[in-house]
């Protein structure tokens, strides 16, 4: 079987994508299988000694015990936080999809695992000619549909996972990630009307973890306290599904 390729998207900014990310990355270094991550473009990036610091790449690639350099991983970084072709509209260095493709197939071509995390959601501009959506169609990865657990995640889940399937991407599962541990009725009743209304499998409801955010600034290196956390929340959901 050959290792998986996946790409995860989000229903929209803020819900928890790179959470997710690496709990998946953290789950196969875990597991001995030497994962490798790719986020093309990452905006919003505050500027440190050495340019812009992605800092969902870096948890990325930390969760993943990956030690490629940074550039490697995240090729393209703005300041700004809008999507990668609005913020290269100022700052300049337009994301190219062909460079991105070839980068993937390449490290598709070595053994292990890839992730790969768009930014925002599955439309958001990448390039003049570019949306998040054409980096997997093109490289023929599965989509993980990372979104929110709360009230209007129906309409977004629903109209992602459309998306998808109208431009022919395979969607390997969703996600639905806890973002504040409360208890409503709409989100009680929302993991059994995502399997309802949605026709892509859930995986299950990744649970809420206090200070993962800043957790992951610090990095959840394989073996770290915030790894462990990762790994044992990871047992909520499906993964193994990915491959």
């Amino acid at each position: 079987m050959a290792d998986p390729a996946i790409f995860v998207t989000g229903t929209g900014t803020g819900v928890g994508k790179t959470v997710i990310g690496c709990a998946l990355a953290a789950r196969w270094a875990a597991a001995g299988r030497g994962p490798r991550v790719f986020k093309p473009a990452e905006s919003g990036c505050e500027r440190g000694d050495e340019g812009y610091h992605p800092a969902d790449a870096w948890a990325l690639r930390t969760a993943a015990g990956d030690d490629r350099p940074l550039p490697e991983i995240c090729p393209y970084r703005f300041g700004l936080p809008m999507a990668p072709a609005h913020a290269a509209e100022i700052e300049g260095g337009a994301p190219r999809l062909e460079m991105i493709v070839d980068a993937i197939f390449g490290l598709r071509a070595r053994p292990g695992p890839l992730l790969v995390e768009g930014a925002g959601g599955l439309l958001v501009p990448l390039a003049p000619d570019a949306l998040m959506s054409d980096i997997v169609a093109r490289c023929d990865m599965a989509l993980l549909v990372v979104a929110p657990l709360g009230l209007g995640t129906l309409n977004h889940t629903q109209l992602t996972v459309r998306a998808a399937r109208a431009e022919k991407i395979s969607v390997a599962g969703i996600v639905l990630n806890d973002l504040t541990g409360e208890s409503t009725r709409a989100i009680r009743r929302n993991p059994s009307a995502i399997e309802e209304l949605c026709d892509a499998p859930l995986l299950g409801v990744f649970p809420y973890l206090e200070g993962i955010g800043a957790a992951l600034r610090e990095g959840a290196a394989p073996g770290s306290e915030a790894a462990a956390r990762l790994l044992g929340a990871a047992r909520a959901v499906d993964f193994s599904a990915l491959g």
